[in-house]
């Protein structure tokens, strides 16, 4: 098990850039009354629908926003029972508008999901008591921290399976687990092994998941619906080449709880899929770097309004296509 932080990097700058970055300015949002009311929200979507969903981790609060954005109202409060949010990791929302939210009750991963209509038809706890691998500040990132529901399955990255990506069912039952660890030199390390093939696992809507590993040097995967692998990319970019020329061998240890674990820090804060299939890649750094379906870097991209800095959350809007970001609660249209 393994403990990882978030380590803030000096920003690099665009000269010598490949291509040009695009800013990107805020075209809409939730309003500020919203906004001032939230403490520290860390997930922002939109379903088709056009109601907005926001996670707020503080609050132990998810609260819906009508399309305008300006009024909000709190659909799962604070506590430990079914129903109700406590150490809230994850929201995700299906194409349907149902969603499912991931909390850690008494120490233990749990997932409830609910339709649109925010009645509660699943809930269950996943075996073992949840250590946190991967964290910005004090977000968790991975196990069901990197919750991703489909309306049918959920995805979602547990490396110590043995596998890269893990789909399990509406009970919380493994369908298959994809995707070979990548090799890290420190494979007689299991905790550092581990914590260098974090990330997040991504489904298409033609059935493909992409997988962006958050830590180590950065990289990304494509699998096809039957989980063969298709084609592996590495991130580069003159904005990442301080970081990577700082990135360590060996790193330091922490004392939690009754063991020592590496302090790994991430190099991806966050990605996302936009309706066309390009893959979003938001970095330490404060950019995003934007891929084709075929892995092909096509842009890149800063989220000017976004406090200076890479999001923390992305989506894309399924009623606008537009891209949703936390800090902040800024839409942008992605084409800018």
């Amino acid at each position: 098990m393994v403990w990882v932080v978030w380590v803030a990097i000096a920003p690099a700058t665009a000269s010598g850039a490949a291509q040009a970055t695009t800013i990107l300015r805020p075209s809409g949002g939730l309003s500020q009354q919203v906004c001032d009311a939230l403490i520290e929200p860390i997930t922002l979507t939109q379903g088709s629908d056009g109601r907005y969903l926001l996670l707020d981790r503080r609050a132990h609060t998810v609260y819906a926003v009508d399309r305008t954005g300006a009024r909000l109202t709190t659909i799962l409060a604070a506590g430990i029972q079914k129903g109700e949010v406590l150490q809230p990791a994850a929201l995700s929302l299906a194409p349907d508008n149902a969603y499912a939210i991931s909390d850690a009750p008494f120490g233990q991963e749990r997932i409830q999901v609910y339709t649109s209509a925010d009645s509660q038809i699943r809930a269950f706890l996943r075996p073992g008591l949840t250590t946190p691998r991967l964290t910005m500040g004090s977000l968790i990132l991975n196990g069901v921290g990197s919750l991703q529901f489909t309306g049918a399955s959920f995805f979602i990255n547990a490396p110590e399976s043995g596998a890269l990506i893990s789909e399990l069912d509406l009970n919380g039952d493994p369908i298959r687990h994809f995707g070979t660890l990548r090799p890290t030199g420190h494979e007689a390390d299991r905790n550092v092994h581990l914590a260098l093939n974090l990330g997040l696992a991504l489904p298409g809507r033609d059935g493909s998941v992409t997988f962006v590993f958050q830590t180590g040097v950065p990289q990304f995967r494509k699998y096809d619906a039957t989980g063969a692998f298709l084609f592996e990319r590495h991130i580069e970019g003159s904005q990442l080449d301080p970081y990577l020329q700082l990135l360590p061998t060996i790193w330091p240890t922490r004392k939690i709880g009754d063991g020592t674990y590496p302090v790994v820090p991430p190099t991806v804060r966050t990605a996302a899929l936009d309706a066309a299939g390009n893959l979003w890649v938001s970095l330490v750094a404060p950019f995003t770097y934007v891929y084709d379906a075929r892995g092909d870097r096509v842009r890149t991209v800063q989220f000017d309004g976004a406090g200076g800095s890479s999001p923390s959350s992305l989506s894309f809007s399924r009623a606008t296509g537009r891209a949703l970001v936390l800090p902040g609660c800024y839409e942008y249209d992605p084409n800018g």
